[in-house]
């Protein structure tokens, strides 16, 4: 252990947990930015990089936030690597900046060491090493939910103090609260931690009669309009998609093991020692605090969330799915806290714990390594047997859109058909192509840029592949097919995935939104993966 006086002299750079931990904080640099460089778009982040090219309101699976980042970035500065996950590294910068803020507003002088250990816990973390750095909606997500939190608390903590609460400070919050429902709906449960928290704390109860909550609440509703308006004009689909998609299952009884299985799997993606410390943080908080932490609503909310998210999910594995990425926002705002597990104050000086904090370092790296051969080398589950569809789906975009383009090129203004809206998203990405639509058993974002009139009569290119296949019904959807041709994608010669395509002439595109109505011929399952006998 490490000891140095407790008035914390000197500035950030001066800081001993800085002189030990910059090199696992430049080693996590390093790999991201090997994975922002070398890695193609995961399917994903080409299907919201496509909805940024087909501008609205939201869409159908996520709300817009992320798409018109997206949008407006290819707009100024074109189609690439770096442009897509631009977005990342702004987002990172400012849960970099708020954590520090953050972390200064409630340790003050002790804030010089705590930064850099609430920094390497979150660097260290497989969760926010991977979700920071894809261009989802997470990262965004993660960034305004801190910001949020922080306008609130210090709007909170002065009006529970002497009343002196600044209005600013609350139409932050609102204002970023509704930016981080911008970007995917749990942003509802850091709100009713807001709720949760004021009315758990007696003297800040009487904010539920002050004028300007209400005026903050109105500025939520104003800046999730967009959510609304196009939720209006499509017959609420993306809510009725979050309603059947956390439904319960057809079977009767409920699944006693999986909410400690989704337990189990939210601390091993987290982290252990990240796990472990929220857990010893739990069952035996620390007394050795700064005036301000010991009084602060930010504790407080800080469990909220957790609690509210994690059991939240929890109780919805009983009766569904239940994915553990889905409970990301239950952690960020316990990484200040958690320094209490690795810093403590004595009368010889100040404390911190070296080994386990050494231990996330390590098991971080590895796993962040472990990520980039993933996403570049050859899927880690091919280690094992043939790569999931999912892993197989990362691989062979280059050969795969010049075979694409080398079949196009043989027909008038074809139709770039896929049986997948992943490969869709991926195709369309490389072939820097917004025009690829996805035939599937799937409802999603395609099945709203379906346009019978556009497509009627016209012959096209589908591609299918062994985990989405191409069925007959696809082929029944044009008046002839020649047969297809097969590409096989390997890594270090194993077959990952085999593609197949067809052309296809006189396509019946169908009425209008064919694709939403139920006697569309492709809706015989949810996902498309099996063709029907």
């Amino acid at each position: 252990m490490t000891r140095h006086t407790p008035d914390q002299q000197g500035g950030l750079w001066q800081s001993p947990v800085w002189r030990w931990g910059r090199w696992p904080l430049l080693g996590f640099l390093v790999l991201r930015l090997i994975f922002w460089g070398l890695t193609f778009p995961n399917p994903d982040e080409a299907y919201y990089w496509l909805w940024g090219q087909h501008w609205d309101w939201s869409y159908y699976d996520h709300p817009g936030f992320q798409a018109w980042g997206q949008g407006l970035l290819t707009t100024l500065l074109g189609r690439s690597r770096f442009v897509l996950r631009l977005s990342n590294l702004l987002s990172t910068t400012l849960v970099v900046v708020t954590l520090h803020r953050t972390t200064t507003y409630l340790y003050g002088p002790q804030a010089r060491d705590r930064v850099w250990l609430a920094l390497l816990l979150v660097a260290s973390s497989p969760l926010f090493f991977l979700f920071l750095a894809l261009a989802w909606h997470d990262h965004w997500l993660i960034a305004f939910a801190l910001l949020s939190s922080f306008y609130f608390v210090r709007f909170a903590d002065a009006s529970a103090k002497d009343r002196s609460g600044e209005a600013i400070d609350l139409m932050a919050e609102a204002l970023f609260l509704g930016l981080a429902g911008l970007c995917k709906y749990t942003a509802l449960l850091l709100g009713l931690s807001f709720a949760a928290s004021l009315l758990s704390q007696r003297s800040l109860r009487r904010l539920y009669l002050d004028p300007r909550l209400y005026l903050a609440l109105g500025l939520v509703v104003i800046v999730l309009s967009p959510i609304g308006v196009w939720n209006w004009q499509h017959e609420f689909f993306s809510w009725r998609f979050y309603g059947d998609r956390t439904s319960p299952t057809a079977s009767d009884s409920l699944h006693w093991l999986q909410p400690l299985v989704f337990l189990g799997l939210c601390a091993l993606i987290l982290g252990p020692i990240q796990a472990w410390a929220i857990a010893r943080q739990a069952l035996s908080p620390t007394a050795d605090l700064s005036p301000l932490r010991r009084t602060s609503v930010y504790p407080r909310l800080a469990w909220w969330l957790f609690g509210l998210s994690t059991g939240g999910f929890m109780a919805l594995s009983l009766v569904s799915v239940a994915l553990y990425y889905w409970n990301i926002l239950a952690y960020p705002l316990l990484f200040p806290l958690l320094t209490d597990q690795f810093y403590g104050t004595t009368q010889a000086g100040v404390v911190w714990r070296r080994r386990p904090l050494a231990i996330a370092q390590g098991l971080g790296l590895f796993t962040a390594i472990a990520l980039i051969c993933h996403y570049n080398l050859i899927p880690l589950t091919a280690s094992f047997t043939r790569a999931d569809g999912d892993s197989a789906a990362l691989y062979g975009w280059p050969q795969i859109s010049a075979l694409v383009r080398e079949t196009a090129d043989r027909l008038h203004q074809p139709l770039l058909l896929t049986t997948d809206y992943r490969s869709a998203a991926a195709l369309a990405y490389s072939l820097n192509s917004p025009e690829v639509i996805a035939l599937s058993g799937r409802l999603d974002q395609f099945d709203f840029w379906y346009q019978s009139p556009t497509m009627e009569g016209r012959d096209g290119v589908l591609r299918g592949e062994s985990w989405h296949p191409i069925c007959p019904a696809h082929q029944a959807m044009f008046d002839h097919t020649e047969p297809g041709k097969t590409l096989e994608i390997k890594r270090f010669g194993q077959v990952l995935q085999t593609y197949t395509l067809v052309l296809g002439y006189g396509f019946h595109a169908g009425p209008a939104g064919f694709p939403l109505r139920p006697d569309y011929p492709l809706a015989f399952t949810t996902d498309g993966e099996n063709c029907r006998s």
